[in-house]
This record gives C-alpha cells, structure tokens and sequence, in this order.
C-alpha cells in the first residue's frame, strides 16, 4: 500500500501489465457460465411492455413469423452473454470481498458492462425508428364498418408491431442489467471501503506472549530466507549463469545511459553553481524542483529497465519477483527523498537553500529524512519477504512496531533539535531552537505514533508513518513545482533563468516573447505537478490504479451539471475539427483566390466578395461539425436561439442591421476593395469589407472604420465604380489685354499635347466669365485613370505658365485702386498717405480735395482659399473645383 505508487509507475512508464490475480478472476463459478437465465428474470424478460401488447393485439400470429433484422439478433445475443456475465461477476465479488485489488478488477468489468447495455439502445434506436415510420406509412387500422385492409397490408402492419414489442423488451432487458450493474458497483465500492476500514483499524493485543511468538517467527524466517533464497541463488548460478552475467551486464549498461544520460541532457537545469553566492529566488526553486525531479526519473527507468530485464532473461522465479520489485522500489523512493531534502536542505551550499537554516541544522536534518524512508523501505521490504515466505501475521505485526518506533524517534529527535539560523544571521554559526508550534507539531507526531502501536493499532501506525514520510516528500515536491511554476510566470524571471537565456541568444528573442514562454512554461509545470502528483497521492492512500482509470475515464467522459452531460473528450475533439475545417477553409481560399481567380484575370473587388463569402461559409460549416462532435444537441439551442432574437428585438438592431448590410454590400458591390469613394467627411479608399463594418484608407493613411449600415442609408460617392475613366478641370485667368481666341487656342494646344490626356472624349477649353482683374477660362480634359488627376492637373499648370509667359501673356492677380478724398489737412493727408504706401509717391490734387491712390493685393479671396485648403487636406484634390467625372 505504502509503495504501490512507484510500482505503479514504473509499470506505466515501461508498459508492462504484471498479472497478479487474472488466474483466479477466471475460475470463479464455472458452473454458473452454462447455467441459463436467472428463473425470477425469465418471466419479466418473456413478458413485453404493456405498450407494446397495446401496439400489438395480433401479437401471437406475428410471433410466428421470424424477425429478419440483423440489429435485433445482435442485441439479444449481447443481452444474453450481458444477463450471464452480470450473474457470475455477483458471485465473484462474494467470493473476493477480502482482496482489493480483485474487488477493482472485478468493479472495472462491472462498468464497461453497463456501457455495453447503452450501446445497445443505441444501437436498436435507428430500427425503432425506421418501423415508426413504416407504420406511419400504413396509417391507422380500419374502424368498424371501413373496408378491410389487404392481407399483405395487415401482415406487414403485425409483423412490425411484433419486432417493435421485441425491440421494447429487449430495451426493457438491457435497462434491467444496466441497474443490476450499477447496484453491483456499489456493492464493489461498500465492501472496498470496509476492508481498507477494517485492515486499518485492525486491533492486536500487546503483550509478552506476542513477542515471544514474534521471536520465535523471526528465527524460522530467518531459516526460509537463507533456505528459500539460498536455493534460488545457487539454481540460477548453477544453470542459468549465462541469463544472469547478461541480466548484471545490461542492468550495468542501463544505469550508465540513464544516470549520466539525464545529467548531461539536464545539466543546466540540475546543477547549482558554488560560486553563485546570492542566486535569485526563481533559480534556487528550479533548481530544487528538476534537481529532484530528473533524477527520480532517471532512477525509476533504470529500477523498470532492470526489473525487464531480470523477467527478460527469467532469472526471477515467482517467490523472488515480489521481493527484488520491493528492493528497486525502496532504492527508488530513497533516492528521491535524499534527492529532495538535499534540494531543499542543500546541507554544502547555504546560498541555495530554500529554508532559513543553519549549516548544521541542515546537515542533520538531512540525515534523519534520509534515516525515516531508510526505516519505512526496509519495513516495506521485510513485510513482502514475510508474504513471500507465508510467515505469521504476528511477525509483520512486530517488524510494523519496530519502524514505527524508530520513525517516531526520529520525529522526536528532529522537535528537540536546533537548526534554525542563529540571531547573527550567518549560517555558520550554531542554531536555535525551532519555532514552538513546529517542534510541537514534530513531538506531537512522534508520541502519537508510539501511543497507537502501542494499543494495538499498528496497521493505523504504519500507514501514518509512511504518509508521514512519503506522502509529505510528493506534497513538498508539488509545493516546489507549484512555487517554481508561478515564480517563472512572473514578468522578466524567464529570462533569468539558463533556459531563457539560451533561447534569447539562440532565437533572439524579445522580453515581450520571452515572458510569454515563461507563462507556458509556469502553466506546463503547475500541470504537470498535478497530473502526476494527485496520482501519487491517491495511490498512497490506499486507492488502486485501477480506482484513477475509472475516475479519469468519467472526468474526461461523463461529467453530468444537472441533466447535461459534458465530455472533454469530445469538447477537445469538437475544438480540434473545427480548427482543422478553420485551416482547411483558409487553405481552400488562398488556392480559390490565388490559383483559380487569379488565372482569370477576375476584378479585385469580386475576388473579395467570393473569397469573404467562402471564408464564412466555411467557418459555419466547421462550426456545426465541431459542436456536433462535441456531443452538443444542436436542437438545445432553439433556447439559445429564442433569447438571442430576443436580444435582438431589444438591444443588437445596429449590430444585425450593420450585419445584414455587410451582406449586401458583399451581394450588390456598389462598390469593391480598392474603390476611391466619398461618404460624407470620409474620403478615401476602401481597404476591407466585412459584415459588420468597412475599412476606409485615407490619402493620409489613416483607418476609418465606416459601420455598413451607414454605408447603405447614406449618399456615397465612388470615383472607379464602372471603371477609373476621369476629368481634370484647370482654371486659368489672364488679363484683359489679351486675346481670349488666341488663349483658347493655346490651351487646347497644351491639353491635346499631354501624353496622359485622352483624346476621346477630346478636351475643350471654356471661357467662363469676366472676372474682376482677369479673363476666367477653365480647360476640361478627360484621362483614362482618375488617380492620377493630381499629376495631369500639376502637368498641365506648368505647361499653360510657360507657354502663357512665352507668349507675353500676362497672368493677373487681384489688385484694387483706392481713392480718398481729403479737405485742406495736407499734411496728415500727406503723412497717412506715407504710411499706407511705405514711403512711395502720393498725389495731391488741390488743398481742397486730394486724391491718394493705393495699390496693395486683395486679402479676401485669398484668405478665402486657405480656408478651402484647410478643408480639403484629407483629399486628392489639388484645391480646384475640377476633378469630377
């Protein structure tokens, strides 16, 4: 019991099955296996359902006729051997109710035996089905005084009523051996629990006669060890010395690949460095976590490879094999203990240690850690020896009381010790006492085993002792793992630590990746603490591996909230399909778009809207067959569906409207991915359409998410919605002295000579208007790509200033005359005349009335443009009014 975990992992490690009871779990009541049915479950099981009398009152006439379904067959030939099985595995557990480990066994078969009766409802559902249908077919019988059915037709209809009786009574049976079954694992789980109670808290009596009986044992199995063993080591040197010297040399070759092996692989991770005087926290506790863990598996392997290979070579005869499997467990479980308090303790290097212990205090506790699982291994191995050899109950009994007593000792000896650190601070120094409710915790443990072996209870007192010594090595190891885990977590510790600094400098890594790694890291190990570690605990305490299969088996199958049913497996496995359709969907878009569309020279926008569509299409799809594996009932979600219309109705208007739009714009494509448009103050083009919203570029780079709901209510202009044919408007002005025939004449030259002007439609030149200082003309010219607008109008400006300045053209700009008209103040009008001017000429007409005439640029119009300007930032307009289609 108190070794059972190691056993238990090595076997799972190396995937060995050591059959230790399948002999007689297979003998039991062999008359019982040819015996028929059960007299008291024949006549209920011959009998059908009140509903299916009803379903058939012709039913002797149709039981005549032979059932041809191969569904039905099936499940009363399972039914039978199910009815047969149920009967003998209820005679088994009478006859094993004093062995656990066949009690499990037995409760295993039990299970799957009821699972097999829902597999067969299942497997009966879709026939009871189908005749359903078939009667449906048929309709209802003629009542008195209709027509009589055809004879085939009133065969067919009792002949499905006669298999649909049978399908209800085979139902009916498989339900009866579901509970029978259910019943039985209760029973298993009763009598499990009396006999660990009972094993437990099993009295003896202490006393003078008892030793001297226990004595008396000892010395005669002292003679069946050297007579029993003697016999087998002399055999096998004897006749198998080949077997053996290649047993010792490959148990040598493995210790040599495993031992060293895990060093040189895990090294980093296991060894401290003595000259590391202040290492960080987070180093200290991986350190003491790997170095405790790594090694233990190390030596578990090796304890595994060696038991394989003494089975390999058949050097083990069947008395011995208990015993040698006791001896690699105990080496085991000392190891890792050993291994553990020196991580811990770390007696030679203070500046690793995780305690606040003194150097001496540390080195002694270490060695009474390493005394207890010392004592408890050898009482494990002498209890299987006795076993072996069938020795008297009362010598286990005596070996059980001297562990107990040295383990208690050893507790009382560690409460009177003195290992904590001394006032000064330096470990060197000699150490006080520890702390009250600590020693008293270790002297209360001590005398309290001492008291129940001696009262008889020494089952009780054994297996305290050995939680005491195990169990609290596997909850210190989790602790470390756990504080480890959560230490690595923290924001920049992963990076401190030699892996994380091996993978910075391998793959160059950031601190923003690196702290990611150390949260994976920290989630791993908090996992792996408890996937490995609530086993072991659970083994310890009396539980069977077996006990963990079947609680594994429902916590990843069958866990029930009320009347729903969740399965991670089929939760992961739901996941999973739907990731795999999300890749699959993914990967069929890429190929549609990249090898499909693309070869025929589709526009963008459609190969949007296809490639949008298909992504849709294909996440619904993966979405239902991942819920479907899942095990979810898509009909359950009608509930579902109900509240979300309703809020719907309530809240989601905008949310449904702006998806319901995004469709739309999917299905009508007023305009595609790519398309200059105009909505609003928003100016740009689009970069994304999706359902609920569309991603708009400005010409300042800058994302404007445009809800499509908008998109549909409101105006919006689109530039390349047919195609990106364009016109570029340049107003031009020139002064009054010039010839407005001549002008236009120029114009058109300059717009007809533009490489990037079409010349059909051809350009053409207005002339608008008199403008206050100059003769307004506007040429109009179309290019084939509206985006380059800008270019064309930037082009033909410069052109149409060359060839105006060339010409002797004069390009106004606004000016104003000012006249005033002053009295006799000359002088001021004088000095408000220089003021104005800046110091240039005014005239003076006459002292009565002056005339000041003022040439400065108009401010208005100007101010006005900068103001257009300002609103016109966010667009490709160059600042005219031209560029309209």
């Amino acid at each position: 019991m108190r070794f059972d975990w190691l056993i238990a992992a090595m076997a799972a490690g190396l995937m060995l099955a050591v059959p230790v009871s399948s002999s007689s779990a297979q003998t039991g009541a062999p008359a019982e296996a040819s015996r028929p049915e059960s007299p008291a479950a024949t006549p209920s099981d011959a009998q059908p359902s009140p509903a299916a009398s009803a379903d058939a009152p012709a039913a002797p006439a149709a039981a005549a006729q032979p059932v041809a379904s191969p569904a039905i067959a099936a499940a009363e030939e399972s039914l039978s051997k199910a009815e047969t099985d149920i009967a003998q595995l209820a005679a088994k557990v009478d006859k094993f109710s004093d062995n656990d480990t066949s009690l499990v066994d037995l409760k295993l078969e039990v299970e799957a035996l009821a699972r097999s009766m829902l597999d067969i409802g299942v497997s009966l559902r879709p026939r009871l089905t189908e005749i359903k249908a078939r009667i449906d077919q048929l309709g209802a019988p003629p009542a008195e005084g209709e027509p009589v059915e055809p004879d085939a037709v009133i065969a067919e209809r009792m002949r499905l009523a006669a298999e649909r009786a049978q399908i209800n009574a085979l139902t009916g049976r498989a339900e009866a051996v579901s509970v029978r079954a259910s019943q039985l694992a209760d029973q298993i789980t009763e009598a499990r629990r009396e006999l660990f109670t009972n094993t437990l808290f099993k009295r003896t009596e202490i006393g003078p006669a008892m030793l001297s009986q226990a004595l008396a044992a000892m010395k005669d199995e002292g003679a069946d060890i050297v007579r029993t063993y003697g016999s087998w080591a002399k055999f096998v040197w004897a006749f198998k010395w080949e077997a053996l010297l290649g047993w010792v040399f490959f148990s040598l070759l493995a210790a040599l690949v495993f031992v060293p092996g895990a060093y040189r692989l895990f090294g980093g991770l296991i060894d401290r460095d003595p000259e590391d005087k202040d290492p960080p926290y987070t180093s200290r506790l991986s350190v003491a976590f790997w170095s405790t863990v790594i090694p233990t598996a190390a030596m578990t392997a090796l304890g595994g490879t060696v038991y394989v290979l003494a089975q390999s070579f058949s050097v083990l005869r069947a008395d011995v094999t208990p015993v040698v499997v006791s001896v690699l467990m105990t080496a085991v479980a000392i190891f890792f203990v050993g291994r553990l308090a020196r991580a811990i303790l770390a007696p030679k290097m203070a500046a690793w240690r995780l305690v606040n212990l003194s150097n001496g205090g540390a080195r002694v506790l270490y060695f009474l850690v390493v005394a207890m699982v010392i004592v408890n291994g050898l009482d494990f191995v002498g209890d299987q020896v006795s076993q072996s050899l069938g020795s008297p109950v009362v010598l286990t009994v005596f070996k059980g009381i001297i562990a107990v007593f040295l383990i208690a000792l050893i507790l009382i000896g560690m409460a009177m010790g003195k290992p904590t650190v001394a006032a000064s601070g330096d470990p060197a120094d000699p150490g006080r006492p520890w702390p009250r409710f600590i020693s008293i915790t270790l002297l209360a443990a001590g005398v309290g085993l001492m008291a129940t072996a001696a009262l008889g209870y020494v089952g009780f007192a054994r297996f305290a002792a050995t939680q005491i010594v195990v169990t609290g090595a596997v909850l210190t190891t989790m602790y470390i793992g756990y504080l480890s885990g959560k230490a690595i977590s923290e924001p920049g510790a992963f990076a401190q630590t030699a892996i994380g600094r091996r993978m910075e400098s391998r793959f160059e890594l950031g601190n923003v990746a690196l702290d990611q790694t150390g949260l994976g890291a920290g989630l791993l190990i908090s996992l792996a603490v408890l996937v490995f570690g609530v086993p072991m605990i659970l083994l310890l305490w009396g539980f069977q591996v077996q006990d963990i299969e079947i609680w594994f088996y429902r916590f990843l199958t069958e866990i029930r909230i009320g009347g729903i049913t969740i399965s991670i497996v089929g939760i992961f496995f739901g996941v999973l399909l739907f990731l795999f359709g999300l890749l699959v969907t993914r990967w069929f878009q890429r190929w549609l778009d990249g090898s499909v569309m693309s070869r025929g020279r589709m526009d963008a926008g459609v190969r949007n809207s296809i490639r949008t569509g298909v992504g849709y299409l294909g996440v619904a799809i993966a979405g239902l067959i991942g819920i479907s594996a899942a095990g979810i009932d898509l009909s359950s979600l009608a509930l579902v569906a109900g509240a979300l219309s309703l809020g719907i109705g309530f809240g989601l208007q905008n949310i449904v409207s702006n998806f319901v739009s995004g469709l739309i714009l999917l299905a009508e494509r007023p305009f595609k991915v790519g398309d200059w448009v105009v909505t609003g103050s928003t100016e740009g083009f689009v970069k994304k359409i999706s359902v609920r919203a569309t991603e708009i570029e400005t010409f300042t780079r800058q994302s404007i998410i445009v809800p499509n709901s908008e998109l549909i209510n409101a105006p919006v202009g689109n530039w390349t919605h047919r195609n990106s044919l364009g016109r570029v408007d340049v107003p031009v002005g020139v002064s009054y002295d010039a010839d407005p025939r001549k002008v236009i004449d120029i114009l058109l030259e300059i717009a007809r000579n533009h490489e990037m002007v079409l010349n059909y439609p051809e350009p053409a030149v207005h002339f608008v208007g008199f403008g206050d200082s100059s003769l307004d003309f506007e040429v109009k010219a179309h290019i084939a790509d509206v985006l380059s607008g800008i270019v064309v109008r930037t082009d033909l400006r410069l052109q149409i200033f060359e060839r105006l300045k060339a010409e002797g053209i004069e390009i106004p700009f606004p000016q104003r005359d000012l006249n005033i008209k002053l009295g006799d103040q000359s002088e001021a009008v004088t000095a408000l005349a220089e003021k104005l001017t800046g110091g240039e000429s005014l005239s003076v007409r006459d002292s009565e009335e002056a005339a000041v005439t003022v040439t400065k640029p108009a401010t208005r119009k100007s101010v006005r443009r900068a103001a257009k300007s300002r609103t016109a930032q966010d667009s490709m307009d160059d600042g005219s009014d031209g560029g309209d289609r």
